[in-house]
């Protein structure tokens, strides 16, 4: 007889390997909760034993070798990872032990190089340090130091680090992690958090590519074990199917929710909340190519207090001679068969058309002739945005749209504060190749929670699954082929927007 748990998915298995805080606030601890939040199935391996509270490190005691070497091999042949945090590895003899086990797995690997403590207590041998860099780096997929922490992996000795209140420029962060990098770090994430600046700015950068996180920086007491708290989330959201820079993203959005709804717990430096899956948008961090563009966010006009509500995507300007009467209040151009004269030309016949009836166009990418013309808005894909004159269309009062698919693109969008997101696609679609993987409510449903505007449900949308989006909180429909495509376009809008009246007098 098939066992009933037969047919569950179990969870994904995290490790930490790091030392133990009786505190509760950093090391096993703190990764444990973290992973635990997230839904993942979290392991624990302990290097050391140590003596702390909020107010400091006081005694640290390493585990002997053969009961390091033991934990991983008992693990190993019955919970095998598909994620490892590494955080206090104390001595030589650890680094060159887990180094060795690390060569024996392919589980994505985010290594915290805890170094010392931040009243300056030593967490690991001076001898360990260059193993550490030479044997944990080269196979971790990112690295997360802080300031001091990123000092020393670019040549500082680890007795002369301090918790500096002035961080580095910019350009010399991303100069100095580039040399990090090419001595054999895969990526590494340069945490700001110590930094004495208005924002706390995280730089991320494996070689080829690169962006800056940005977050108000929160001036609370309760920061013990931000650092581990990262670490474990980064591990645990990669574990859970996310792409490494989502996972930096959710990791930061996590340690965030943290911050800010923690409790002052000790005499010191207390813990952070733990409350899994983040959910509120004052927590997501925002994602740019420069620090500066992080500091100096751009701000786009609202849509309205009316909703998007059914929101049809045509390619002619004749639709909305078609669609407008029956009440339809949003609406967008999308000619990606026109260029020149032809183009502007039907951008120009839809706005006018527009006007006539009040209604919101958004035109799909040719953001120029919508500037040009005085268009309602605009709506662009991520690559598009990233070649537009973004600040133009601010100052020109237009309204932006801008798509995302996952965590990493709603932290792009985040940084321009946008007056909607077309999130998606929600479901699989015919209308072009998908490049991401369909959403399904649920995941709608958890990142339409970190974005703080109006959001847009778009892809292989039909009326049934409505009221389902409605309920997870899209504000408006996106829709092509199901209407366009229909036998009846006309009949399948006014189904359409039956279905939205009852879904909201629901």
């Amino acid at each position: 007889m098939t066992h009933p748990s037969s047919h569950v998915v179990p969870r994904p298995i995290v490790w930490t390997i790091a030392g133990s805080d009786p505190g509760g606030g950093a090391g096993i601890q703190a990764d444990l909760k973290t992973m635990n939040g997230l839904g993942v199935h979290a392991c624990s391996v302990i290097t050391a034993l140590t003596v702390q509270n909020t107010t400091g490190v006081f005694r640290v005691a390493p585990v002997a070798p053969d009961l390091l070497r033991a934990q991983l091999a008992a693990l190993a042949a019955d919970l095998p990872p598909a994620a490892i945090k590494i955080g206090m590895l104390a001595t030589a003899g650890h680094v060159r032990i887990v180094a060795d086990f690390l060569r024996q797995t392919d589980a994505f690997v985010v290594c915290d190089p805890v170094l010392a403590a931040t009243r300056g207590t030593e967490l690991l041998e001076m001898d360990g340090l260059q193993q550490l860099i030479g044997e944990i780096l080269p196979r971790a997929d990112v690295t997360t130091p802080n300031l001091a922490e990123f000092e020393v992996l670019g040549g500082a000795s680890p007795r002369d680090m301090t918790v500096s209140r002035t961080a580095p420029s910019p350009a010399a962060i991303a100069e100095a992690a580039g040399d990090v990098v090419r001595r054999g770090a895969r990526s590494l994430l340069v945490k700001g958090g110590h930094g004495g600046t208005e924002f706390s700015q995280d730089y991320w950068t494996n070689g080829r590519e690169s962006f800056w996180l940005t977050s108000p920086r929160q001036h609370v007491r309760h920061t013990h074990g931000t650092g581990c708290t990262l670490s474990a989330a980064i591990a645990a959201a990669h574990a859970l199917g996310l792409t490494l820079t989502d996972a930096l993203v959710l990791g930061k959005t996590y340690l965030n929710q943290g911050l800010r709804q923690g409790d002052d717990l000790g005499q010191g430096h207390g813990p952070l909340a733990h409350l899994g899956w983040p959910e509120d948008a004052e927590d997501l961090p925002w994602a740019t190519p420069t620090a500066e563009a992080g500091r100096t966010r751009l701000s786009f006009p609202s849509c309205g207090p009316a909703p998007l509500g059914l929101y049809p995507i045509v390619d002619r300007a004749t639709w909305l001679e078609k669609l407008l009467p029956l009440g339809i209040t949003t609406i967008q151009l999308r000619a990606k068969d026109l260029a020149g004269a032809a183009l502007d030309k039907e951008v120009r016949s839809a706005i006018e058309i527009a006007r006539r009836f009040d209604a919101r166009l958004f035109v799909n990418d040719a953001w120029e002739l919508a500037l040009q013309h005085g268009a309602y808005g605009v709506h662009l894909g991520q690559q598009d945005a990233r070649q537009a004159d973004l600040a133009a269309l601010a100052r020109a009062g237009l309204r932006l749209g801008l798509s995302a698919h996952n965590h990493f693109e709603l932290a792009v969008a985040n940084a321009a504060r946008p007056s909607y997101i077309g999130l998606g696609p929600v479901f699989p679609t015919v209308t072009k190749q998908m490049a991401a993987t369909p959403l399904g409510v649920d995941g709608f449903r958890r990142l339409r929670r970190l974005a703080g505007c109006p959001v847009a449900a778009i892809g292989g949308l039909a009326p049934e699954h409505m009221p389902a989006l409605r309920a997870a909180g899209a504000d408006g429909f996106s829709v092509i082929s199901d209407l366009l495509n229909a036998s009846d376009p006309l009949a399948r809008a006014a189904e359409w927007l039956q279905v939205l009246a009852r879904a909201d007098a629901s």
